[in-house]
């Protein structure tokens, strides 16, 4: 397994190209099964979830075609369609499961493999009950069996009011892309509403899927017989852009991020002015430089959008680590979100954990030693802490990042980290 290598510390200058977001790829390539037509999605991240995604579609029949150096992919159905949608692909990721709302609405049949990816709640994983309770509500049946789905439906799915008990983006996802070639009207209730949701409903509504907000959190979709031939650019990872505005904060950058609407992480940004950094924002750049000091900050709380992202949590830990005095952060949607607070404390960190909330003590020179990563958001955390640790930090099972990162190591490079990657 490959490793990074980070000798630190590192100061943080110059400018960054923010990447596709790979949690709105990932729903967008499941969406393309709904459609007779060829797609082309633009603006891709070359990540490993992408691939994985990319092979799940060519697995059941989907033809690939790249260009624009694997940034751009047509997708077009070929006359052997599957719906098998094997464990050995979808072991490795979460949105696997994505496959199994538009497999039964298109072809009203699809065994599909329970999900893999970061186990973040506990012993339970990351359950996907709610997706197949709503999706019996509209006319899905299933089965488990040795670790599949045997979903089927009597002909089209058919219009309901769903109402979610608990918000989730996944099962957001899987209902909007389900109720698109249904019959009648859906309304869902209590959906998510995170911006890679609205990408996925532009793009299906620039294929002529009939999709209305109404209010904050319903959605409302009116079946179409079928999805026309459409173009469509990926919006920018907001994970990604937190990441480095982090990382400029952290390590006293000066940083220029480009290709990304300030407007998406509003929350994210006022938080770090707070602990200091100066910020300016463009239409679609941020210029952020850190501060000298980097000020605490109480009762952080993880939340759905607009709140702060539980994805990013790991990545604040880092920088309250070195804030002057202590701060919190609640984590309110994932059980397994502070894995990587021990290995912080590898390198000097002090936090306690109890129940769902992190205090951290700050004002701690890290010393640098060797980490492991536990999910893709704390590899990242942990890279950023290696930039800021004296000598050098070796963070292991670095795939985890290649999951959700386009070419960290070399945009790090590019802006001042001695970052290399050992094979």
């Amino acid at each position: 397994m490959d490793k990074f290598v980070i000798k630190g510390p590192c100061k943080v200058r110059g400018q960054v190209s923010i990447s596709g977001s790979k949690n709105s790829s990932l729903p967008i390539l499941a969406a393309t099964l709904l459609f007779d037509k060829p797609v082309i999605v633009q603006n891709l991240p070359r990540v490993r979830d992408v691939d994985t995604m990319l092979n799940l579609l060519k697995s059941l029949g989907s033809n690939i075609q790249f260009s624009n150096n694997k940034k751009t992919v047509k997708i077009t159905k070929t006359k052997k369609q599957k719906q098998f949608a094997s464990y050995s692909i979808v072991k490795t990721m979460r949105a696997g499961i994505l496959v199994l709302g538009p497999l039964v609405a298109k072809y009203h049949k699809s065994i599909s493999s329970f999900p893999g990816g970061c186990v973040l709640n506990g012993n339970s994983g990351r359950p996907i009950n709610l997706h197949l309770e709503a999706l019996k509500k509209i006319g899905m049946k299933y089965e488990i069996k040795k670790g599949y789905i045997h979903a089927k439906s009597k002909g089209k799915l058919r219009g309901s009011i769903i109402r979610f008990p608990k918000i989730s983006v996944g099962a957001t996802q899987q209902l909007i892309m389900s109720a698109v070639l249904g019959l009648g009207k859906f309304t869902l209730k209590g959906v998510a509403s995170e911006p890679e949701i609205k990408d996925l409903t532009n793009f299906l509504i620039s294929a002529g899927a009939k999709i209305k907000w109404i209010g904050k959190r319903t959605c409302q979709i009116i079946g179409v017989n079928s999805l026309r031939e459409t173009k469509y650019s990926v919006m920018g990872d907001r994970i990604e852009t937190g990441t480095f505005c982090v990382a400029a904060t952290l390590a006293k950058g000066d940083l220029l991020i480009e290709n990304f609407d300030p407007k998406l992480i509003k929350t994210e940004l006022n938080i770090l002015k707070k602990v200091g950094a100066k910020i300016k924002l463009f239409k679609n750049s941020i210029h952020i430089k850190g501060p000298e000091k980097i000020k605490s900050i109480r009762n952080i709380t993880t939340k759905e959008y607009p709140g702060f992202p539980t994805d990013l949590a790991p990545q604040l830990m880092v920088l309250l680590c070195k804030a002057s005095g202590t701060s919190s952060i609640t984590e309110n949607i994932f059980q397994g979100r502070f894995l990587h607070a021990m290995e912080l404390q590898r390198l000097g960190a002090k936090i306690y954990i109890k129940n769902r909330t992190a205090k951290i003590e700050g004002n701690k020179n890290f010393i640098a030693a060797e980490v492991m990563s536990s999910d893709l958001r704390a590899s990242a955390a942990l890279v950023l802490a290696g930039i800021v640790s004296n000598g050098n930090t070796i963070v292991t099972r670095v795939y985890h990042c290649d999951r959700g990162y386009e070419n960290f190591e070399n945009k790090l490079k590019k802006i001042g980290v001695k970052i290399k990657r050992l094979k």
